[in-house]
This record gives C-alpha cells, sequence and structure tokens, in this order.
C-alpha cells in the first residue's frame, strides 16, 4: 500500500471512531453501557455496526469496487474468515464490498473498544 494510501486508510478510520463512538456513548447513555453492548451485540440495540459501515461507506464514497479496493489493500496481510454473506454476491463487486465492509468493521469494532476504554480511564463515564 502506498504512504498516501494509508495515510487516507488512517484517516478514515480515525473519522469513523470518532463519529461511532460519539454516537453509541449518546445512544447508550454513557461510555460504560456503550462499551458493554458494543461487546456484547455489535450489530444489537443501541450500536448498530453494521449500518453504521453502510452509512460511512456511502458518505465517503468507499460503496464502490475502488473503495472496496482501497479498504482491502489496508488489510491484505489481515488473517479472517469469511462472512457468511459472501456467498450471496452476485458481483466482483459485491463480493469486495462484502469483504471491505466485514474487514472496516471488525477494526472499527475492536479501535472504538480501545477508545471508550481510554474514556474510561481517563474521562470517568
Amino acid at each position: 500500500m502506498e504512504p498516501h494510501e494509508r495515510q487516507i486508510m488512517d484517516l478514515l478510520m480515525n473519522l469513523a471512531v470518532e463519529y461511532f463512538s460519539e454516537r453509541i456513548v449518546q445512544r447508550n447513555e454513557g461510555a460504560g453501557r456503550a462499551l458493554g453492548r458494543l461487546r456484547n451485540d455489535p450489530d444489537g440495540e443501541g450500536v448498530w455496526l453494521s449500518e453504521f459501515v453502510e452509512a460511512f461507506f456511502r458518505e465517503h464514497l468507499l460503496d464502490t469496487p475502488g473503495g472496496a479496493c482501497l479498504v482491502l489493500r489496508a488489510y491484505a496481510q489481515r488473517p479472517w474468515s469469511p462472512p457468511e454473506a459472501l456467498a450471496t454476491a452476485t458481483t466482483v463487486g459485491d463480493a469486495l464490498q462484502i469483504m471491505a465492509k466485514a474487514l472496516f468493521a471488525t477494526s472499527l469494532a475492536k479501535r472504538t473498544e480501545e477508545a471508550l476504554e481510554r474514556a474510561l480511564v481517563f474521562g470517568g463515564e
């Protein structure tokens, strides 16, 4: 991955973590509850990780084969298990999107957990 692409991906992930953590903290009335719900069910009530990733990809123009490839290049060396949804892809572009969103969502959940833990340690509830 080229350095400028890495920088773009880092900026996008940092932006996603900021928006997502702010959103779930507000919806769950505090970082502690948000962290618990994120860990227990990332797509459950008050968190909705997959919906956020869908919207984030759309808003930041990552919902194209080229956008998916940018994301996939960032995670090229990461081990993973293909999501079941991959079997439903009818085009290569669909498969790229499913893979990119799955990897991005996993990374976003992990980074958001870390951000919420820091907020609890340094900022309280």
